[in-house]
């Protein structure tokens, strides 16, 4: 589900979760575990396995869990989102393929971006579901204001147009990514770990603050929505659609 290497002293973290990495319960939960067990690494970098970063939600777990499973996801959802985002040491984000909606956030909550191909951006909405809360204030402290474009629109982008936003930093070929990827994250690393860590806590502080205060209320009203006959209906429809495009032609 989740390896981690180590590579030049920097841990390199790779989601390995079925085809794309879809983000269910267990994956959730295993990010958050890990972070948790890496929080004394020198750097880390994260990774997918594969072609894909994280393709987001399981949505498959979503319709056939119903309300039980939703109210145990949306906070594991926020919980990883926030194990990436308050990791004290410098964390690089090597996305290698699609990274959509909680795979966007995921590597939006790392403090470095470097992507070599496939898109990137917050689909949600498309599908016909809200973030909660906590995804959207991390992608306002990594992008601003563009955050209102992409989650309203549902928009996905190639690497070069996630760089002039803001979303990615650097653009690299894809046999280069790891290893670029790497020296960012050792050359932070050789940063005082001390300095480092309170630096990222003061430039995340006015949203973790924010997260803190909205949570709570945000949270019971996203739940709300997707547990929702409406949502339930729109993802079903969602999954139809995709089954259709995936499905054979008969000329």
């Amino acid at each position: 589900m989740i390896s981690v290497e180590e590579h030049d002293g920097v841990a390199v973290v790779r989601l390995d979760h079925g085809k794309v990495n879809a983000l269910d319960l267990e994956l959730l939960r295993a990010i958050t575990a890990t972070m948790s067990r890496l929080a004394d690494a020198p750097a880390v970098v994260l990774t997918g396995a594969r072609t894909v970063f994280s393709a987001g939600v399981d949505l498959r777990r979503i319709a056939d869990g119903g309300s039980a499973y939703v109210r145990e996801f949306l906070p594991a959802l926020s919980e990883a989102f926030l194990a990436v985002f308050d990791h004290p040491g410098p964390l690089v984000a090597a996305v290698n393929g699609h990274a959509l909606a909680g795979g966007c956030v995921l590597a939006a909550a790392c403090d470095l971006r470097l992507m070599s191909g496939g898109t990137i951006g917050l689909t949600e909405l498309l599908v016909g579901v809200p973030f909660p809360v906590t995804p959207l204030e991390i992608m306002r402290f990594a992008v601003g204001p563009a955050v209102a474009g992409l989650a309203l629109t549902g928009r996905t982008m190639g690497p070069d147009e996630a760089s002039r936003i803001g979303l990615v930093d650097t653009v690299v070929e894809p046999g280069e990514l790891l290893p670029e990827a790497v020296r960012r994250a050792a050359a932070l690393a050789r940063i005082s770990a001390a300095a480092y860590a309170l630096t990222k806590q003061q430039l995340r502080r006015f949203t973790r603050q924010r997260i803190e205060e909205l949570r709570p209320a945000e949270d019971r009203r996203a739940a709300d929505l997707w547990e929702s006959d409406e949502a339930r209906a729109a993802v079903a429809q969602y999954l139809g659609r995709l089954g259709r495009q995936r499905a054979p032609r008969r000329d």
